[in-house]
């Protein structure tokens, strides 16, 4: 009878066991896999496509990636700088992020050259390649978290769960911002 009782009552507190245990695992640190989650459920702003013909200093001319030929004025700060990263060349992949209208033409808020992104970047301590398809491919065996995909939401560069603000992109250089500082890679052949 003793037995019967204990057993009766390790049932009954096994339900409570159970979800005392749930979603307690898997996730090192809370505030970057938010990141995620928020990232996934975050309307995207940007527009991607292909740099056209059209584009000139203060224009750029985007053939969507729906075939639509959109002209934007690329937005200026009060000291004239626009927020072109990795330079528009024609035939380029591009994503804009668009700053809405003004005067009846759609204003580029920032601009960042996909095809000048894509390419092996190193530091003294990672050696990565952005690949097309949102795929990163890590050159170093012994790196603990290795970035292993990207994406580009609302102007900034998602490496994994890591967020980064993109302060400098040109043909040899890039330099990323987030709440840890500022990271900066150099092109690698």
């Amino acid at each position: 009878m003793r037995k019967l009782t204990i057993a009766l009552a390790f049932m009954a507190m096994m339900p409570w066991c159970l979800t005392g245990c749930q979603n307690k695992g898997g996730k090192a640190n809370g505030e970057d896999s938010m990141l995620v989650d928020a990232g996934d459920t975050v309307a995207d702003s940007t527009v991607y496509g292909v740099c056209g013909e059209g584009t000139a200093m203060h224009t750029v001319e985007l053939i969507s990636d729906a075939g639509d030929t959109v002209t934007y004025v690329i937005d200026e700060d009060s000291e004239g700088r626009q927020d072109v990263q990795g330079g528009l060349l024609v035939g380029d992949r591009l994503a804009i992020i668009d700053g809405g209208d003004r005067d009846g033409d759609r204003v580029a808020r920032k601009v960042i050259n996909l095809t000048t992104l894509q390419g092996k970047w190193t530091s003294l301590d990672k050696n990565f390649e952005i690949m097309e398809g949102g795929l990163v491919k890590s050159n170093v065996s012994a790196e603990a978290h290795p970035w292993t995909s990207w994406k580009i939401l609302n102007g900034q560069l998602l490496l994994n769960r890591d967020t980064f603000d993109i302060d400098q992109l040109s043909a040899d250089s890039l330099y990323l911002e987030n709440r840890e500082g500022i990271f900066v890679y150099k092109r690698s052949r």
